[in-house]
């Protein structure tokens, strides 16, 4: 539920960072602008297992410096029953609306030989049919991206990811859990904030572009475990240059709005030593948080890996 469309999904939740630095760009340590004890940020891809912050270098020893994490939201409210179901609800179609009723006969085709390929049944088949055919398209854009990702990932479960073990983390060592945003916040931007004939053209680039898709995932994947982040800058910049690119206000809504809310409420979090585990594209750019915090007077320093 927390992940977007296919590539803007990845690119979502890795990074794209134009900082000229070789050694490990996920952690970063927050000092100066008053504060009496600096804070972290750790960019994170929130399908990547847990326990690859044991790759991350410093990340353990800040942990030990802290005395709270903020996520983007508190994932142990995200998992409560009664915010799975809204969220559930708000990946509905409205009564009466099928995802068959909204494509052509020829974008049917098309999204039965995709899910063939890709889980080796399609629509027509009762089972599938009934729990996918009444899910916006933009839902099923994210259960299609998470299906690509676990073909390559085998060993990835949903409830193990970087963000939430993180904050178990925090939880065992009797440390406070905080959130930049709260669920409907979340809820606006995954699945409101587009028209369903967006969401729908969106779902048609994923297929059409399947191939691409699977490529892409691949690599940049790849290299964000290896935190190189020259590579997943010049993969971000790759442009298929039809629909299927991010518009502006896409990339506003998704990142850049959401960094500009979360900067102002920062400052007030950090009086308490705070790890953030955010996005890691919510770190980075002219308008990540890396730059605004400079921006507003602190110190903002890459935590290097040991040579």
């Amino acid at each position: 539920m927390k992940f977007y469309k296919m590539r803007k999904i990845l690119v979502v939740l890795l990074a794209l960072l134009p900082f000229s630095m070789v050694h490990s760009q996920l952690l970063w340590r927050i000092s100066g602008g008053g504060l009496s004890e600096p804070s972290y940020m750790l960019g994170t891809f929130h399908l990547a297992p847990g326990t690859f912050v044991d790759s991350i270098a410093g990340f353990h020893d800040a942990f030990d410096h802290i005395r709270q994490v903020c996520g983007e939201v508190v994932t142990e409210e995200m998992l409560k029953a009664e915010n799975l179901q809204r969220v559930q609800e708000a990946m509905f179609l409205p009564e009466g609306v099928t995802i068959q009723s909204l494509l052509s006969k020829e974008e049917m085709n098309a999204l039965n030989q995709f899910t063939m390929d890709l889980m080796g049944v399609d629509f027509s088949n009762p089972l599938v049919g009934g729990q996918l055919s009444r899910l916006i398209p933009a839902a099923l854009n994210t259960d299609f991206s998470v299906m690509m990702y676990k073909k390559h990932n085998p060993q990835f479960t949903p409830n193990n990811g970087i963000d939430n073990y993180v904050q178990q983390l925090g939880k065992e060592k009797g440390y406070a859990a905080v959130g930049l945003e709260s669920l409907d916040n979340q809820i606006e931007v995954l699945f409101k904030s587009q028209t369903i004939e967006r969401q729908k053209e969106l779902l048609m680039c994923m297929v059409k572009h399947r191939d691409y898709m699977e490529m892409f995932t691949e690599k940049l994947v790849k290299a964000y475990y290896a935190q190189d982040l020259s590579s997943i800058e010049a993969l971000g910049d790759e442009r298929l240059n039809d629909g299927c690119d991010n518009t502006d206000e896409e990339n506003e809504i998704l990142i850049d709005n959401r960094n500009l809310r979360w900067v102002k409420a920062m400052p007030g979090i950090m009086q308490t030593p705070t790890l953030f585990a955010v996005g890691a594209a919510h770190l980075i750019g002219e308008k990540g948080l890396v730059a605004l915090l400079r921006e507003a007077g602190y110190e903002v320093t890459a935590v290097a890996q040991t040579p």
